[in-house]
């Protein structure tokens, strides 16, 4: 992007004491409530990459681990890996807020702010799942079209369809969905950036909204979750396809099988971090320094050799999301 400063450069004069990170306003642990106790270990580090990349969704917004750490260590870590740059996503009103104020402070990393599809069914019921009073869903989009012209922000997302934790058959959620994600992907086009699009157990219905209403020019399908054919259709429209560490779980054919049948040159990389850690890991914490692990799949599926691999996702993302050169 014209006049901003390179991935993980801080620039001349910038006080890093002056310009420390606000501290995660979600904690993954409130997300796993119910479930069976985890691993909250850190994974070690794995070899380096051949060439960075860059880590195209991540929430730096949640915590994490047996021990916290903190923007800088996250952006450490990654570097030592060879990802030396990261877009963190806010998908709710709290989080937009935090990741705007973040990128004020940080100019190392990038990000995007939306309204999540599971959070404007909530903002249609008109109260959180505390049962705490959120506002309309007109305002929460309101808020994000200011947010998402601030410093630091390339990209409008994650938005989208989620027919798995909100069901399709709830007629005011459904509306809601629909006319966040539509309001958002015009909020693309006004501003000319990238959409992020989450979908979830709703590719057909992602298709019919994007073909009804045009996608943006650079349209991303953020962890990709469908088939070899879903894949091609997506690909066939121009769309790019973003894989996170679901491509490397054992049961992840159907991930495996789109990577081939599209091969290497609109796909990305990704963490959805603190979420989907990549296997032999998989339950545990995750952060950007975890993608060489995402990269050895994307290559292997692809029939690329890892360097070559890397140096087209780089690329990839640098033109999707406008990026500079390094």
């Amino acid at each position: 992007m014209p006049g901003q400063t390179a991935p993980h450069d801080s620039g001349p004069g910038v006080d890093r004491d002056a310009a420390a990170a606000p501290r995660p306003v979600h904690e993954r642990s409130a997300a796993d409530a119910g479930r069976p106790r985890r691993d909250r270990s850190w994974p070690p580090a794995p070899d380096p990459l051949p060439f960075p990349v860059i880590d195209n969704h991540c929430h730096l917004d949640f915590a994490d681990g047996d021990e916290h750490l903190d923007v800088d260590e996250h952006i450490e870590r990654a570097r030592a890996v060879g990802v030396d740059a990261m877009i963190t996503i806010g998908s709710d009103r709290e989080a937009a807020h935090w990741t705007a104020d973040l990128l004020a402070r940080e100019p190392r990393l990038r990000g995007g702010v939306a309204v999540h599809p599971n959070e404007a069914a909530l903002h249609a019921r008109g109260t959180d799942h505390e049962g705490r009073e959120m506002i309309p869903l007109d305002e929460a989009i309101a808020e994000i079209d200011r947010l998402v012209r601030g410093p630091g922000m390339v990209v409008v997302g994650e938005t989208g369809l989620d027919w798995f934790r909100t069901s399709r058959k709830d007629e005011r959620a459904r509306t809601a969905q629909l006319d966040a994600f539509r309001a958002h992907i015009a909020l693309a086009k006004e501003t000319g950036l990238p959409l992020q699009i989450h979908d979830r157990d709703a590719h057909r219905d992602v298709l019919e909204v994007l073909d009804a209403d045009g996608a943006p020019e650079r349209t991303v399908l953020h962890c990709f979750s469908g088939d070899a054919e879903f894949a091609r259709a997506c690909v066939d429209r121009g769309f790019y396809l973003s894989f996170a560490g679901t491509a490397t779980f054992k049961n992840a054919e159907n991930l495996r099988a789109a990577l081939a049948a599209v091969g290497i040159g609109r796909v990305m990389v990704e963490t959805d971090a603190p979420f989907l850690t990549p296997a032999p890991y998989r339950g545990r914490p995750n952060s950007s320094y975890l993608i060489p692990l995402t990269m050895a799949q994307i290559a292997e599926s692809t029939g690329t050799e890892l360097e070559a691999a890397c140096r087209a996702v780089r690329a990839t993302t640098r033109e999707v999301y406008g990026w500079p050169a390094a």
